[in-house]
């Protein structure tokens, strides 16, 4: 019970230091495996969350990690997919904690 404890404790002051970007992409980024190349991207970094596509034509991205793993990993998608992006929003906001890997949702 204590160790269990301890993981616990330590997720919480980890969760301190990580942060949630929610990012939308726009362009041609449905039908063309935006959502496939973004989770095999995931796989090298410690990153969890998820890909989406939009109604609206829109991908949406939620991930959560160090500061450095995100910008790694949206570094590399925003250069792997460069040519079907036009435009991306992106929101930063603490780590809530909520994933435990990276997927695609449907």
């Amino acid at each position: 019970m204590a160790g269990r404890v301890e993981v616990e404790s330590q997720r919480r002051v980890n969760s301190q230091f990580l942060q949630r970007r929610q990012v939308f992409y726009s362009g041609n980024v449905q039908g063309v495996g935006f959502r496939y190349s973004t989770h095999r991207i995931a796989q090298d970094f410690e990153v969890t969350g998820f890909v989406r596509n939009l109604p609206d034509g829109r991908v949406e991205l939620i991930a959560e990690g160090s500061k450095p793993q995100l910008n790694d990993f949206l570094a590399t998608v925003a250069a792997q997919m460069s040519e079907q992006i036009r435009s991306v929003q992106c929101d930063t906001r603490p780590a809530i904690d909520e994933f435990h890997r990276f997927d695609i949702r449907y």
